[in-house]
C-alpha cells in the first residue's frame, strides 16, 4: 500500500511540476508596439452628426415596403453635408436601393482594396419601453459624455467615425497606396439580404477580393474577463450561423370538455422540454480555442495553469463556461424556443400547435446535423420539424496568423496601448457572412469600451455612445487605411 501511495504521490508531483511548467512558459502573443500621439479629433461636430443621424427613423423591418425611404434619403444628404471632402473626394454610389458605396482609389492599383463596412438602419423601439428611456431613442440627446439614442452603437456611431477618419486623412492631405473602400448597408438588421448580399454578389461577380475587411462585430471588452483587468480588443474572426425551426402538430378539434390525453399544445410543449433537456453538444475549438489562447498569457497563474493544459482540465474548463449563458454561446449551438403559438378559444381544443426554435449554429456544426439532432431529442413522429429559414454555408475562421490580423493587432495597440487584443467568435450573425465566400480576411471590430451592463444595451433600453469612444474610433479607422497603405502587396 505504501508504494501505491508513494507512487500515486510522485504522478501528483509530476503533473504539478508538467502544468505549472507550461503555465509559466506560455508568452504573450501581444505585439510590442509604441503608442501613436494624439490625433486631433473634431469631436463636438462627430457628435452633432451622429445626434442627427439618430433623429433620422431609418428603421429596418423583414419587409422592404416598411422602410420610410425620406429618412434614409436624408440621412445620405446629412452623410454628404457633413463630410464635404469625402462627398468631393470619393467616388459615391447610392447601391442596393438605400445603401452607400465610397471608392477612395489608391496610387497603386494591383494591391487589393482594404473594405471597411457598417451599416445605416437600425432596429425598431418598442413602443411600451419608450418610457423607461432616460433619453428620448430618437432624439440623439447629449447628455453626461454620451450620445443617447437608437443607433449610436448600432451602427451609426460607427459609420459616422469610419466616415470622420477619412475627412481627417483628407484634410491632412494624405493620399492611399491602396484603394480604400466604405460599404454601409440599407438592412443589416433585416439579415441583409438587399444591402450587403447584393454588394458582395457584385464584387464576387467582379472578381474583387478585398485585402482586409472589417466590420461592426466586437467591442473593446471592459471588465468582461475575469483575471484581466486592462481592455480587452475582441476582434471577430467567425461568427454563428443562424438556423429556425419550426415544430408543429395537429389533433382532432372538439370541445375541451372532452380533452385527449394530450392536446396539440401539450405535443408540442413537450417537444420543447426534450430539446431544452438535451441541448447541442458542447466543444471548445476554433475561434473561441483561439480567444483563449491569446487570453490565457495574460491571465493570473491560476487561471493560466488551467487554460495552458487542457489536455488535463479540459472538462473543467468547458464545464465553467457552461455556466455563464454568455460563455456557454461560445462553446455549443445554442437552442432558444422563442414562439410559440396554439388554439383559438379558451374552451375549444386546438387542431394545431406550432413553436419556432432558433439555433445559432457553432462553426463547424451543420443545419442538418442540428436537425438530425434535433430530431432525435424529440423523439415523436407526431411533431413535423421543417426550417423556416434558409440553411447557412459554414465558412473557416479568417486568418490569424498571416498580415492583414497583424495589421489590426498593432493599430489597435498603437491607439489603445493597454489593450489586450484577441480573435473572437461572433455569438450573434452580422452581414460580414455573405463576403467569406470570397475573402479570406473578414473580421469586426468597433472600439467601443463597453462593460457588460452596456451590452445589454444593443437592441435593448438606453443605447448610447461616450464621446471618448468617438475619438478612438476616428483614431483607429485613421491608422488602420494607414497601417494597411504599408503592408506589401497581397
Amino acid at each position: 500500500m505504501r508504494k501505491i501511495l508513494l507512487l500515486l504521490l510522485a504522478v501528483i508531483l509530476v503533473l504539478a511540476a508538467v502544468t505549472v511548467t507550461r503555465a509559466l512558459g506560455l508568452d504573450s502573443r501581444q505585439l510590442q508596439v509604441a503608442p501613436l500621439p494624439p490625433r486631433p479629433v473634431p469631436l463636438a461636430a462627430l457628435a452633432d452628426t451622429l445626434s442627427q443621424a439618430i433623429a433620422l427613423r431609418t428603421v429596418s423591418y423583414q419587409e422592404e415596403s416598411q422602410l420610410d425611404t425620406a429618412a434614409f434619403a436624408a440621412l445620405h444628404q446629412l452623410l454628404a453635408d457633413r463630410f464635404p471632402r469625402v462627398q468631393q473626394a470619393l467616388e459615391r454610389e447610392v447601391v442596393s436601393g438605400w445603401s452607400l458605396f465610397y471608392r477612395w482609389p489608391g496610387s497603386d492599383p494591383s494591391l487589393a482594396p482594404v473594405l471597411l463596412t457598417g451599416h445605416l438602419d437600425v432596429v425598431p423601439v418598442d413602443p411600451d419601453t419608450t418610457g423607461a428611456w432616460l433619453h428620448p431613442p430618437f432624439a440623439g440627446e447629449q447628455a453626461e459624455g454620451y450620445v443617447w439614442g437608437r443607433g449610436a452603437i448600432d451602427d451609426k456611431g460607427g459609420v459616422i467615425t469610419v466616415l470622420g477618419a477619412v475627412e481627417s486623412l483628407l484634410e491632412q492631405g494624405f493620399a492611399p497606396r491602396r484603394s480604400v473602400w466604405l460599404f454601409f448597408g440599407q438592412d443589416e438588421e433585416a439579415s441583409g439580404r438587399q444591402g450587403a448580399a447584393g454588394f458582395a454578389a457584385r464584387l464576387e461577380k467582379e472578381g474583387v477580393h478585398p485585402y482586409l475587411l472589417l466590420d461592426e462585430g466586437l467591442p473593446l471588452a471592459d471588465g468582461i474577463f475575469p483575471g484581466i483587468q486592462n481592455p480587452v480588443a475582441m476582434i471577430r474572426i467567425a461568427e454563428k450561423g443562424y438556423l429556425t425551426l419550426e415544430l408543429a402538430a395537429t389533433a382532432d378539434g372538439g370541445h375541451s370538455s372532452m380533452p385527449p390525453r394530450q392536446t396539440a399544445v401539450g405535443i408540442v410543449a413537450q417537444a420543447l422540454a426534450r430539446l431544452e433537456a438535451h441541448p447541442q453538444p458542447a466543444r471548445l475549438d476554433g475561434a473561441a480555442a483561439q480567444m483563449f489562447a491569446y487570453l490565457a498569457p495574460e491571465l493570473p497563474l491560476g487561471q493560466r495553469l488551467f487554460l495552458a493544459n487542457r489536455w488535463l482540465f479540459g472538462p473543467l474548463v468547458l464545464r465553467s463556461l457552461l455556466d455563464e449563458p454568455s460563455s456557454a454561446a461560445m462553446v455549443r449551438t445554442t437552442t432558444a424556443a422563442t414562439v410559440f403559438q396554439g388554439g383559438v378559444k379558451e374552451n375549444q381544443l386546438p387542431s394545431r400547435a406550432t413553436a419556432l426554435v432558433n439555433f445559432r449554429l457553432l462553426p463547424g456544426d451543420s443545419a442538418g446535423e442540428v436537425i438530425e439532432r434535433v430530431r432525435r431529442a424529440v423523439e415523436d413522429p407526431r411533431v413535423s420539424i421543417r426550417p423556416t429559414t434558409p440553411l447557412p454555408e459554414s465558412h473557416p475562421p479568417s486568418e490569424v496568423e498571416g498580415a492583414a490580423f497583424e495589421t489590426l493587432m498593432r493599430t489597435a495597440r498603437e491607439v489603445i496601448p493597454d489593450a489586450v487584443v484577441v480573435p473572437a467568435l461572433l455569438v450573434g450573425t452580422s452581414d460580414a457572412r455573405y463576403y467569406e465566400r470570397f475573402c479570406r480576411n473578414v473580421y469586426g471590430f468597433r472600439p467601443f469600451l463597453l462593460n457588460s451592463q452596456d451590452l445589454k444595451r444593443f437592441h435593448g433600453l438606453n443605447e448610447r455612445v461616450a464621446l471618448s469612444d468617438l475619438e478612438r474610433m476616428v483614431r483607429f479607422y485613421a491608422r488602420l487605411i494607414e497601417a494597411t497603405s504599408q503592408v506589401p502587396k497581397g
